[in-house]
């Protein structure tokens, strides 16, 4: 109890000085966004490789290119977005007045919110913190950062990064396990932006509540890879393999499962195979391992549960050994399957079948809304009622997951799946407040509407608006010659 009483001290002290430091500068200007800005860039591109060595040691499997290309480089594109799009975000938008306000002006002003507290995850642990802190910033905010107890070389070299550029009441780095997670997400932030499972998410916004602190929350689910009879069968296969692959199919946005038609189930699934181990050789060091033992135990209970349930598991000639686990296509999955029910999150594909296409979108409708949906085909009679018919955070068409660093374009979750953006100009406002602004002129008559009710001005402004009274009404909706009865309130 006295060290939670000590580390709550911390993290409130620490949020006392970002709150003070955010007072003394509450609405930076849109050089000093830019500024704060270029200083991360630079900050990311001189630790590129010292954030790669990190991410290396956590997951004691996982390639330099692989986290300069999904980690890195996603984080250097974003801020380049970031820097393009801020003046015209941070520009007022002018608003029209109801035609009773004439020739006032209205506008709405972007206005930081304060401190934004960011919880990361293990599986992106560069991107997923310094994409929301970017955002965040590019809004005008200040930022604290509870990164992933999992990833803790990772959390160094973003605590040296973010170190070489900004004082602690700008952005700093939180570190600890599951206790200073939760004291973390109860501090009264601002906003809170939260990436993980479902489970720890409504945990998140729970602790939030009793703030009143809104929330972004990036959750994930079972995201759906629908192959079509027009796609290519084996490019579709090659792809939806690569996002089962890419970080040990560790991703929120990695298809969670596949939809074929029935005919094309044992050719698909071979192809899904071949194209893994042809990406990743036996003897290949490309391959990331699976970040712990608990979640390696969980990806083998999912397949012995299969098995036992009457499943054919096969698996791909990809490297082994350590936490490393080839990918596996699963056929003849049932609902009652931990498979069929929960996120997967790694290097196993079960593929379900369909007759008609009709069936795969009930099958999508029947489950939880994805974060993430694809679709392989070139058929646009399917596309059009697969898109108006489906819930997912975003889409992408005859591919997996690029979407996500697509920045101009909102990435959130619908339902389950999350609430909020923060990418794109969606982002930048889901950090910043809508802050409604009237200004009225100095000869504006709004007197006229002052009481005693009942003048010429205001019988006409309720004729204009809501007609004329229906007959045997007074202007106020009362008989004619007859007081509206005073009533005590109920």
């Amino acid at each position: 109890m006295v060290a939670n009483t000590a580390q709550d001290e911390v993290l409130q002290a620490l949020l006392a000085k970002q709150r003070a430091g955010f007072m003394a500068s509450p609405f930076p200007s849109l050089g000093e966004r830019r500024a704060t800005l270029r200083r991360l860039r630079g900050a990311i591109r001189g630790h590129a490789h010292r954030l790669a060595a990190a991410a290396q040691r956590d997951f004691s499997a996982r390639a330099e290119a692989e986290t300069l290309m999904v980690d890195v480089l996603p984080s250097v594109m974003h801020i380049n977005h970031l820097l393009g799009g801020l003046r015209r975000w941070m520009k007022p938008s002018r608003r029209h007045t109801e035609l009773l306000f004439f020739g006032n002006s209205a506008r709405v002003m972007y206005q930081p919110k304060g401190v934004v507290g960011i919880v990361v995850p293990w599986n992106f642990p560069v991107y997923l913190a310094l994409g929301p802190v970017a955002t965040a910033l590019a809004a005008g905010n200040r930022c604290m950062v509870k990164t992933s107890e999992y990833a803790p070389h990772t959390s160094a070299a973003l605590r040296a990064l973010l170190r070489d550029v900004f004082d602690e009441d700008m952005v700093a780095i939180v570190e600890g396990d599951a206790d200073v997670a939760r004291a973390f997400t109860s501090l009264p932030f601002d906003h809170i932006v939260f990436t993980g499972s479902p489970e720890i998410g409504r945990h998140v916004m729970r602790a939030a509540a009793a703030n009143l602190t809104p929330v972004t929350l990036e959750l994930g689910g079972k995201s759906p890879a629908i192959v079509s009879r027009s796609a290519n069968l084996r490019t579709a296969a090659t792809r939806i393999a690569h996002g089962k692959t890419v970080n040990g199919g560790q991703i929120c946005v990695a298809p969670d499962y596949a939809l074929v038609p029935e005919e094309d189930a044992e050719p698909f699934a071979q192809a899904v195979l071949d194209a893994a181990s042809q990406m990743h050789p036996q003897g290949s060091d490309d391959y990331t391992a699976v970040i712990h033992d608990g979640a390696l135990g969980r990806q083998q209970a999912l397949l012995d549960d299969a098995r036992a349930l009457g499943a054919r598991v096969m698996s791909a000639a990809m490297p082994s050994g350590g936490r490393r686990l080839p990918l596996h296509v699963v056929l003849g999955v049932t609902p009652q399957m931990r498979l069929a029910q929960e996120e997967i999150f790694g290097p196993i594909l079960p593929v379900f079948t369909y007759g008609s296409f009709d069936e795969a979108i009930a099958h999508v409708q029947r489950g939880t809304r994805p974060l993430a949906l694809y679709y392989f085909g070139h058929d646009k009679a399917e596309t059009g009622p697969l898109l108006e018919r489906t819930h997912a955070g975003g889409v992408t068409l005859n591919d997996w997951g690029w979407h996500v660093v697509n920045h101009d374009l909102p990435f959130g979750g619908s339902g389950t799946s999350g609430m909020g953006n923060y990418h794109g100009a969606e982002g930048f406002r889901e950090l910043s407040h809508a802050k409604s602004v009237f200004a009225e002129r100095r000869w504006f008559p709004i007197e006229l509407f002052h009481p005693p009710y009942g003048s010429w001005v205001q019988r006409l402004a309720m004729r204009l608006f809501l007609g004329a009274p229906a007959q045997g009404e007074s202007q106020h909706g009362t008989p004619a010659g007859t007081q509206p009865a005073h009533r005590s309130p109920d």
